[in-house]
């Protein structure tokens, strides 16, 4: 049975609130807005019961372990099929408690349903500021033979489980080089990271490219 896509899974506590101003959010925008045209991220009555798919965020200051905090800003649940968003479009992540499946938020939106993968890179890895969840069936489908780390299928989206996945995934070398892996139990489910928004989309666009590849070569 197809998971159904969109639904909270974790503890939200969520208090509206206005619109956060951030930089960062520029070039997080420039690269959803290019995953939106490639169809990574949007809306397809054709696809997932036709419910908006995919979820980009971006931290915000102050970083550094010391401050004890690593708030980010995370597209709003539903937003997937705007083709551009604005601040309004975000929410702020005050708290994330991944053994808890718990989170804060804030803003004009309640956070997606994938934010909790999202904050549980960033407690992995400090140096890490953008992170990217697209749906691509080419990367999904040719993972392995890429050579692309696959959380357990029995694990799934927005869940303890799925957090506790992506921290043994996290553990690969291998993971961190490569900055994508797959979700296994999430149809079509792919996340890219990295320091940058760069990064983490040139990182993303450097295995569609491969799986496209891979495709072509099996025709």
């Amino acid at each position: 049975m197809q998971e159904k896509e969109g639904v909270t899974k974790y503890q939200l506590h969520y208090t509206a609130g206005p619109a956060i101003e951030y930089d960062g959010l520029v070039a997080l925008n420039a690269w959803r807005k290019q995953l939106h045209k490639l169809g990574l991220i949007g809306e397809d009555p054709d696809r997932y019961g036709g419910v908006d798919f995919g979820n980009v965020s971006v931290r915000v200051p102050p970083f550094g372990v010391a401050s004890g905090r690593r708030q980010f800003l995370v597209t709003g649940t539903q937003t997937g099929g705007k083709p551009e968003l604005s601040v309004s479009d975000y929410a702020l992540v005050t708290e994330c408690d991944p053994d808890h499946n718990r989170l804060v938020a804030q803003g004009p939106v309640a956070p997606s349903s994938e934010a909790m993968t999202h904050g549980m890179l960033y407690s992995l890895d400090d140096s890490l500021k953008v992170v990217l969840h697209v749906h691509s069936p080419d990367i999904w489908r040719c993972a392995r033979t890429l050579g692309i780390a696959v959380t357990a299928p029995q694990a799934a989206y927005g869940t303890p489980e799925m957090t506790a996945e992506v921290r043994r995934l996290f553990e690969d070398v291998g993971v961190q080089r490569l900055r994508v892996f797959v979700m296994g139990g999430h149809e079509d489910g792919v996340v890219a990271f990295g320091r940058t928004a760069d990064e983490a989309g040139v990182a993303l666009k450097f295995q569609l490219t491969r799986a496209y590849q891979q495709s072509s070569s099996a025709l």
